[in-house]
């Protein structure tokens, strides 16, 4: 719900400020108080009286236009907003604002507001997709913008590509989501976490190589969690299909067990925590073939070297850190567990048995048991990733708290 909340609504001139009715429609529903900024273009395509009556409230277009109050109309909105969305946002808008152009009252009225920024983009995709187009996006989100990324389909011009406006449904959800995570108490502020994640490879020839069936998705799910609660995380990652989580301290890819633990070391002096969630090999083949290996009529025997425990040797060097490994079993998971919390000096270790169906690797959902160094054991029913990620950062505050005593 969106409860309390005033949103300004800017709209700017495309074919989709139709969809922009629905958007104001969807916000009010949730609670929202509305009010409505538009280009003189925007008017073109829908009339002021169309969002006003949606709105219920007056909509703004014209800086010179007869005032209805006493105060500096684009200064209040700016003022009033908790958020402010643009809705479509034309390339013409975007290259403005980037540049610091004010010469109309939504573009004036964005200049003057503190509220987040959050930009629905739509437009033919060549001009979505050009460098100067992409350039300024970049430019705005380093400013600390928020863009709903344009759909792909067939657009009003006859073109298909990426450029159509995002759903009113996925736009309002995007809003909701903001606020559920602006709400987010930063429990973890200023802890500096690594966060390990994804498979590491480790090469036989230029074409094969040897990895496992983890997707990152715990890992990535975690870093992102952190990131909401305040903490500087870095997220040392293998090779994953997922997007790099926003607001990271630092994104190093890597590739094998020895990239990662020389990447841990690089950063291990400066963080708090270490949370080793990547799946990594435990061994390398031998001697690695700079030429791709050719059939033969026989077999093919490949020599396996033992990789260095990266977990283990982080134990050795522990201090006063707080390190949180994982523990993906096919059998005998709390005694091979245990076991792993006394050979790698881990403060607790997340366990879970790839056997259960709705756990493991692939799934979004896992099934675990958090084991600590005194050997007390809580469990957990399968749970979204996501949620899992709650439970062990709930868990390392307590850790640290208890430290901090």
């Amino acid at each position: 719900m969106l409860n309390n909340k005033t949103i300004v609504l800017g709209v700017t001139g495309g074919i989709a400020v139709y969809k922009a009715c629905d958007v104001v429609s969807r916000l009010k529903k949730l609670g929202a108080e509305v009010h409505v900024v538009m280009t003189k273009s925007a008017t073109e395509f829908v009339s002021p009286m169309t969002f006003q009556t949606l709105s219920n409230n007056f909509v703004t277009v014209d800086m010179f236009e007869e005032v209805k109050t006493w105060e500096v109309e684009h200064i209040e909105l700016a003022k009033k907003a908790d958020a402010f969305l643009i809705v479509p946002a034309t390339a013409n808008f975007i290259g403005k604002v980037a540049n610091g152009i004010a010469d109309d009252m939504l573009t004036t009225t964005v200049m003057a507001t503190r509220a987040q920024l959050i930009i629905a983009p739509a437009m033919n995709t060549n001009m979505y997709n050009n460098p100067i187009v992409q350039g300024n996006i970049e430019k705005l989100k380093k400013y600390g913008a928020m863009f709903i990324d344009p759909a792909s389909g067939i657009l009003a011009c006859g073109d298909t590509g990426r450029g159509k406006l995002e759903t009113p449904e996925n736009i309002v959800s995007f809003v909701e989501k903001f606020f559920e995570e602006k709400n987010i108490e930063k429990d973890l502020e200023g802890m500096k976490i690594i966060v390990t994640a994804g498979p590491t490879i480790e090469s036989i020839d230029p074409v094969r190589y040897i990895t496992n069936r983890s997707s990152g998705k715990m890992g990535y799910s975690i870093a992102s969690e952190a990131v909401k609660r305040g903490a500087l995380v870095t997220l040392i990652s293998g090779k994953t299909e997922i997007e790099v989580p926003s607001g990271l301290h630092k994104y190093i890819q890597i590739e094998s067990a020895e990239d990662l633990y020389r990447a841990i070391i690089e950063e291990y002096d400066s963080c708090d925590v270490v949370i080793q969630s990547a799946a990594v090999a435990d061994y390398r083949p031998k001697t690695y073939s700079n030429k791709k290996i050719k059939k033969s009529d026989g077999d093919l025997v490949i020599e396996l070297s033992r990789n260095k425990d990266v977990a283990q040797e982080l134990g050795k060097i522990k201090g006063n850190k707080i390190l949180i490994g994982f523990a993906a079993e096919t059998n005998d998971l709390l005694e091979n567990a245990k076991k792993k919390i006394s050979k790698k000096n881990l403060d607790f270790i997340v366990a879970n048995d790839l056997t259960k169906e709705g756990a493991g690797f692939k799934s979004d959902t896992n099934i675990v048991k958090i084991i600590d160094s005194k050997g007390n054991i809580s469990e957990y029913p399968k749970l979204l990733k996501s949620e899992v990620a709650k439970v062990i950062l709930d868990k390392l505050l307590k850790i640290s708290d208890n430290k901090n005593k």
